[in-house]
């Protein structure tokens, strides 16, 4: 049985692109249709299981599946697997970045790449709104996420939290069972507090050592791990406020390609943070240390995403009779929908406009740019990456590939006038 679920996951994992959509259609193929590892109800109960945890659920949801099929055993190869693959790329082009990173080659290909990421952006705006944004209620908490982070740049957990609150407030009753199971404690407290210690487990090591770097590296993405609700897209703007703001690990333009990076490989969008994890090592002490900094981050970043799901699964089906934790779970997700509008606005600005500037205006506090400061090739290429992905549909891959292409011709062409 092993060996069947090292086949079936690493192929998941090698062919795991296009963000958390095409992930778990992916894995409804493999797991579903082609087998009859998981049935259609037990997937969507470990789908919308999933959705409700902080962390990449499709990853979560390979664990549960790897879970179900074989135990704890199962779940460690089945996460894993989704994982790994993904996680070696970005190593890799982690380590050329720091090299090449800012050859002018190198930074036309990254226009075209960032440019494709705004439409990226937009692109899961429009799917999570259409699966969001059922009620008016949920349109209203939206927008209110969007305001508090653009203009009043309220923390990203605040938001999340108060998303929360109201949507289990708002919780509708009449569709919980009349007969709810009962949760069984005893084992899923156990699994937390095993989990918890082996998470922990680096910080002994890092302590030993006297590395504020190393620390600071593991307790800010054991945060992120933790506030990571509605996947990778909904953290990146507070990610990269704490990353280029408060510890000035990555500049601004560095953050925007680790983002354009992370989006061409196999596997979770959320291994931007490893990648942000290294560069910030190379800039700190070379190799070696982007290497531990990249085991660190892989490590605070996906341990919880284990402990969740071991805790968690056998708690699934009375999750699913408790009508509160559906609608905070739907107020998240709501609010998810600002938050990524918000991601969205603050990316196209910085990647079409040369100067994008802080402004404070009592409670306000937020970014504008200099108009004057329009990128017209930037602009340029967002648009045809726009009509390929939303109106042709081609692949990720394939519009990534045609964008960054494009950016150097045209790049290349300046240069040579």
């Amino acid at each position: 049985m092993t060996k069947e679920l090292v086949q079936v996951f690493g192929r998941i994992g090698v062919l795991s692109f296009g963000g958390p959509a095409a992930q778990i259609a992916l894995m409804h193929k493999e797991l579903v249709e082609d087998r009859d590892w998981l049935t259609e109800d037990q997937y969507l109960r470990a789908l919308s299981f999933c959705m409700l945890l902080p962390g990449p659920e499709a990853m979560q949801l390979a664990t549960y599946a790897g879970w179900k099929r074989a135990g704890v055993i199962g779940g460690l190869i089945g996460g894993g697997l989704f994982v790994l693959p993904g996680a070696i790329v970005i190593t890799l082009l982690a380590l050329v970045y720091g090299a090449y990173g800012n050859l002018p080659v190198v930074q036309a290909l990254f226009l075209g790449v960032k440019a494709t990421v705004v439409i990226i952006v937009i692109e899961a705006l429009i799917k999570i709104s259409k699966r969001a944004l059922k009620t008016t209620a949920h349109v209203a908490i939206a927008a209110a996420g969007f305001v508090a982070l653009f203009l009043f740049a309220l923390p990203f957990p605040l938001v999340v939290l108060t998303a929360g609150l109201i949507g289990a407030v708002l919780a509708r009753y009449d569709t919980a069972p009349s007969d709810p199971p009962k949760a069984q404690l005893g084992g899923t407290f156990k699994t937390l507090v095993i989990g918890g210690l082996i998470w922990a487990a680096p910080f002994v090591l890092i302590a030993l050592s006297g590395s504020a770097f190393l620390w600071d590296i593991g307790l800010f993405f054991s945060t992120l791990a933790v506030v990571t609700f509605g996947g990778a897209y909904a953290v990146l703007a507070y990610m990269t406020q704490e990353v280029v703001v408060a510890y000035e690990w990555l500049t601004t333009p560095q953050m925007m390609d680790a983002l354009g990076l992370a989006e061409t490989t196999p596997g979770p969008l959320i291994l931007v943070t490893q990648f942000v994890g290294m560069i910030a090592g190379l800039a700190q002490g070379g190799v070696m240390l982007a290497l531990i900094a990249g085991v660190l981050t892989l490590w605070v970043t996906f341990v919880p995403c284990f402990i969740w799901i071991f805790a968690g699964a056998p708690l699934i089906d009375w999750l699913d009779g408790r009508p509160r934790l559906r609608g905070a779970l739907a107020g998240i997700t709501a609010a998810v929908v600002g938050v990524i509008a918000n991601l969205s606005l603050w990316f196209a600005l910085h990647i079409f406009f040369g100067t994008v500037s802080q402004v404070s205006f009592g409670p306000i506090r937020s970014i504008f740019p200099d108009l004057t400061t329009l990128q017209p090739i930037a602009l340029g290429l967002a648009i045809v990456a726009g009509i390929l992905l939303l109106w042709r549909h081609w692949s990720l891959p394939l519009v990534l590939s045609i964008s960054a292409v494009l950016s150097l011709l045209i790049m290349t062409g300046f240069r040579l006038s």
